[in-house]
């Protein structure tokens, strides 16, 4: 299949002393350093989730050994895989470069995405009351990063919460896009404009009814599927042309969006292998991580 999209629910991830230690042994030793500074402790964890899905995703179905994966990031942070690449010999496998993949954790979860010769980003977006401010000042704040034809369907969304999940919607559809291309906080996201379906997104199905507005001219080389983990996440992915001179198939073409897989922690580790001896002091030290800062537990919806 040429499509990947799995998640791991991190919120509800208590891990264990040995799956902590474990996980750690699996990654990179620049990525289980980089985690262990994180402050807090649900930060390590989404970024300990998401480095063990995407080297499954290349072990899985690139057929790259799991000690033989090297994952680098970009200038712009998008994960890629380093050359050279040992290949476990599979004359039906596509080539590894023949695959485009992209990373996001924000809110309970970690997803990845993955797409056989298309561009791909994703981003998951939880809907939260903003930390320090109301709404309406939160929006003022954010006023620059959508049109005026997007405010208006933001605000016109009924009570204060479908608001923010129009908001949130809008957003993640952005940094899909932008996460897709590998560009930066310097595109003017009043660029790109969403058109977004009335019809809502069902629990357990994804969408592909969404349109891009680029310089103020639809785009119809790209495609946006969106959907729900839970009713508090929304996911949008986006999937572009490998480049502009090659063609694919129009929509109408494409298999049906593909819905997201929920992982456990054994599944994320099925294919793992340690790359490092293990560390009993990475443990102490994520054991005395608080979860979360106090303004992100005291924000949350109900």
């Amino acid at each position: 299949m040429g499509s990947v999209r799995w998640a791991f629910r991190c919120g509800s991830w208590t891990p264990t002393r040995s799956e902590w230690l474990h996980a750690a042994r699996c990654i990179q030793p620049e990525e289980k350093e980089r985690i262990g500074q994180f402050v807090f402790a649900k930060d390590a964890k989404s970024a300990m989730a998401g480095r063990l899905l995407l080297r499954r995703l290349v072990c899985e179905r690139m057929g790259i050994p799991w000690s033989d994966i090297r994952l680098e990031r970009s200038p712009r942070g998008k994960p890629y895989l380093a050359a050279p690449l040992k290949v476990t010999p599979d004359c039906s496998r596509p080539q590894p470069w023949a695959w485009s993949f992209n990373l996001s954790h924000q809110g309970d979860y970690s997803v990845v995405a993955a797409e056989l010769g298309m561009q791909v980003g994703v981003d998951v977006m939880k809907t939260t009351m903003p930390g320090s401010s109301s709404m309406s000042e939160f929006f003022r704040i954010m006023t620059r990063q959508f049109t005026g034809y997007e405010w208006s369907v933001i605000q016109s969304a009924g009570s204060e919460r479908q608001q923010l999940a129009a908001f949130y919607r809008h957003w993640a559809l952005k940094e899909s896009f932008i996460k897709a291309i590998g560009t930066g906080l310097g595109f003017n996201l009043q660029r790109v404009e969403f058109h977004l379906s009335s019809e809502p997104i069902p629990e357990g199905q994804a969408l592909r009814q969404t349109k891009m507005h680029l310089d103020e001219e639809e785009e119809e080389d790209w495609i946006f599927e969106e959907s729900l983990l839970d009713a508090e996440h929304h996911v949008a992915v986006a999937l572009g042309p490998p480049d502009k001179a090659e063609a694919r198939p129009p929509p109408s073409s494409l298999p049906p969006p593909a819905t997201f897989t929920l992982l456990s922690f054994s599944d994320l580790i099925s294919m793992a292998s340690p790359l490092t001896e293990e560390d009993p002091t990475y443990w102490e030290s994520f054991e005395r991580k608080a979860e979360s800062p106090q303004r992100q537990r005291d924000t949350h919806i109900q």
